[in-house]
């Protein structure tokens, strides 16, 4: 099922391909930056960038011996360059070319979540268009509230997700360092120059005191940028869940010709997409706690972070790259039902007015409690009795008494709520 949301990019970004090839252009980079400090011989370097290559099940099959991953890559790229492999690496430390490969794959990954969330807005943005006007009942506490309109339901999730994206931007800015500054960053065996020359190769900013490691309250922001994303993801697939229950049903996720809701039951049309979604959001959130978890190491580094990010990693760019086009295909495919938005303000017999009258009696000079209290006993009436409040209000003597028919005839039209719309939307889209 993730194959057919998630795009093929995003699993090549943490193939073992295109890991090692990151690991080897963080090496070449470094190579470059020798050369250019006068350290590798022409010819040498003309040789390394000719023959430095690498097998995946070589580095593999070495790696059974050495138990040692960046070494087992070393050795199988010196078996390709020969002895001019001497010059690869050189004053680095493991860290140097995993944490600055780091950098690379999640720029690479960054840059394709953001193209999804800017996807998902777009969906997001062309619903809200839509149906811009069309009146729907708010609710609270999951309440008939006052009337909205189903365009400002999603201009709001769009305000929301404008605001991931600038979030998710900032956590790719966040971790795209990286660090050749040897053990412990002291640059014993290198320098900041070195540093400097290699990084801007790759398109990564210098971490200015890395230790041994890029710190891990970097990664930590990332991560934690995607999990409040997941959150918003969950929310907007709480409230379609919420509004496909059979007794509200104001929309559907799309349902194919030949699609089953359940073993049992013919009948059932389920949100499982939307469901499916508020799960893996989930996990996208745990997985930002083990990067918080990553960030206490021992002095200047221990390798516990390493065994986690191996999973974190790849997991959470390749569900939230998912997650992402899978709402967008949902929202792309919603069914919306309009008439039922208008059978479902019905059935709190105009009570969402009350606020209205509430405020026109408090006018009148009477006071705010007194005023509440005649709204109420109006309201628990047509609850009641199940007569529209808007009848039971204008048959009150104590309020028609204070409010003129004409007026109170005025106070019910639910177009009223929306008098403020077009100032939201051009708040909300103002891009």
């Amino acid at each position: 099922m993730i194959e057919r949301y998630t795009r093929p990019e995003m699993g090549q970004i943490w193939s073992l391909e295109n890991h090692y090839r990151a690991w080897l252009n963080v090496e070449l980079a470094v190579c470059e930056a020798w050369h250019e400090a006068g350290r590798i011989p022409a010819e040498a370097m003309q040789n390394i960038r000719a023959k430095a290559d690498f097998d995946v099940d070589r580095i593999l099959e070495i790696e059974e011996t050495t138990r040692h991953d960046v070494i087992a890559f070393l050795t199988a790229v010196e078996e390709k360059v020969g002895p001019d492999s001497r010059f690869i690496h050189l004053g680095c430390t493991s860290s140097d070319i995993v944490d600055t490969a780091n950098g690379v794959l999640l720029m690479q990954a960054g840059a394709l979540l953001v193209k999804d969330i800017e996807r998902l807005r777009a969906s997001i943005k062309a619903l809200a268009m839509k149906w811009k006007g069309r009146l729907c009942i708010g609710r609270t506490h999951g309440i008939h509230a006052e009337p909205t309109s189903f365009g400002l339901k999603m201009a709001g999730f769009y305000a929301e997700f404008t605001r991931h994206l600038e979030r998710v931007k900032a956590g790719i800015e966040s971790v795209r360092v990286g660090k050749i500054s040897g053990a412990v960053g002291t640059y014993a065996f290198l320098s900041p120059d070195i540093e400097a020359a290699a990084l801007k190769r790759l398109g990564l900013k210098v971490d200015p005191h890395s230790t041994q490691i890029v710190q891990r309250d970097r990664y930590a922001h990332f991560f934690s940028s995607l999990a409040i994303m997941a959150g918003g993801i969950e929310r907007l697939c709480t409230e379609l869940r919420h509004l496909q229950r059979t007794e509200v049903l104001e929309v559907e996720e799309g349902f194919r010709k030949g699609q089953k809701g359940s073993s049992a039951m013919p009948h059932k049309k389920n949100p499982i997409s939307a469901e499916n979604m508020c799960g893996l959001s989930r996990l996208i959130r745990t997985n930002a706690l083990a990067s918080m978890e990553n960030q206490a190491l021992w002095h200047e580094r221990d390798i516990s972070h390493s065994s986690v990010e191996r999973v974190i990693m790849p997991d959470s760019t390749i569900l939230a790259d998912y997650v992402l086009n899978r709402l967008a295909g949902v929202l792309d495919n919603l069914v919306v039902k309009p008439e039922r938005m208008q059978e479902n303000m019905e059935r709190s017999y105009g009570l969402f007015f009350s606020q209205r009258v509430l405020t026109t009696l408090i006018g009148t000079a009477i006071p705010r409690q007194k005023a509440y209290e005649l709204v109420q006993r109006c309201a628990m009436q047509s609850w009641d009795t199940r007569k529209p409040f808007p009848e039971i209000v204008k048959a009150d003597p104590e309020i028609t008494s204070r409010i003129d028919a004409a007026t109170l005839d005025s106070l019910f039209d639910p177009q009223f709520y929306l008098k403020n719309e077009d100032i939201i939307f051009a708040r909300v889209f103002a891009e």
